[in-house]
């Protein structure tokens, strides 16, 4: 099925001159055209606002509104020109780049949804309320997600763990037993670390919870809990930004869960801790 795009891209020859300026600004910032009216788009065009809904009529959609939802719709992640080199082939300003990457994030997060699996997340939570220790362990942009869950389950009163040392990990493992729990977490579920600690917390009788894409990856297979993520980044990239949304989000989703359970037993210490954070403050 040929994509929005594409066919914009077969209609430029027989739209005039004021349609086709709009058609090749939408081919090269698709990213930011669901975030605008269309007075923004015609002013950062340099043609009328009615020139705008006639390019619209002219591919075949009733209005800007249509078009837009549509282009929402037909964008995939892995199509928009952040996070790869295709970039530096345009020269966007802070503040559009500031729109794609707002666009970016809120599409990457709301695809969540098509690659959650309820019944992994519910087995996930029910594992975790229950968990005398939990370890979090991912390398790169994935540490990042670590390093913000392991924050966030310390506050709950779990004892959890998590280092950027491979070695030290190594060392905390072997004290693992079947009432702990191993968080593995890779965008690819290919990366050899995560991939190595998450088969020997597995061999002491862990539970391995994996956060990583729907691709059948040796994570995805290895692991007895499966929260999946969108595919939202190209495989050569400037850096993780999506992808670190769509994890972190993850995370958000089994600390408000597991506050649902403890909530009320932790309360005291939330306040305690908040209480101290604002003398130091003065």
């Amino acid at each position: 099925m040929k994509s929005l795009i594409d066919k914009i891209k077969q209609s430029l020859a027989i739209l005039s001159a004021a349609e086709k300026k709009v058609g090749e600004y939408i081919i090269l910032h698709s990213e930011l055209i669901p975030n605008m009216t269309t007075k923004e788009l015609s002013k950062k065009i340099g043609v009328s606002e009615a020139s705008v809904i006639r390019f619209c009529k002219s591919i075949g959609m009733g209005s800007f509104k249509s078009f837009k939802l549509a282009l929402v719709k037909d964008l995939t992640l892995t199509e928009m020109n952040l996070t790869d080199f295709s970039i530096l082939q345009k020269k966007d300003t802070p503040y559009d780049s500031f729109q794609k990457v707002i666009q970016v994030n809120k599409l990457a997060i709301e695809s969540c949804t098509d690659s959650m699996d309820k019944k992994e997340l519910l087995k996930a939570v029910d594992a975790i309320k229950d968990a005398k220790k939990i370890v979090f362990f991912g390398v790169g942009g994935s540490s990042t997600a670590a390093l913000d869950a392991h924050y966030k389950f310390t506050r709950l009163g779990y004892h959890s763990i998590t280092s950027l040392d491979f070695h030290y990990m190594l060392t905390v493992i072997p004290y693992l037993t079947k009432n702990d729990i191993f968080v593995a977490i890779s965008t690819s579920g290919k990366t050899r670390d995560v991939l190595e600690l998450a088969q020997f917390a597995q061999k002491k009788g862990a539970i391995v919870i994996a956060i990583t894409n729907l691709d059948k990856s040796p994570l995805y297979r290895t692991a007895d809990i499966r929260l999946c993520t969108p595919n939202v980044e190209q495989d050569f990239r400037i850096g993780s930004i999506p992808s670190r949304m769509t994890q972190l989000t993850v995370i958000d989703t089994l600390y408000m869960s597991i506050f649902h359970h403890v909530g009320e037993k932790v309360i005291k210490q939330y306040q305690e801790a908040r209480s101290e954070m604002e003398k130091l403050r003065r």
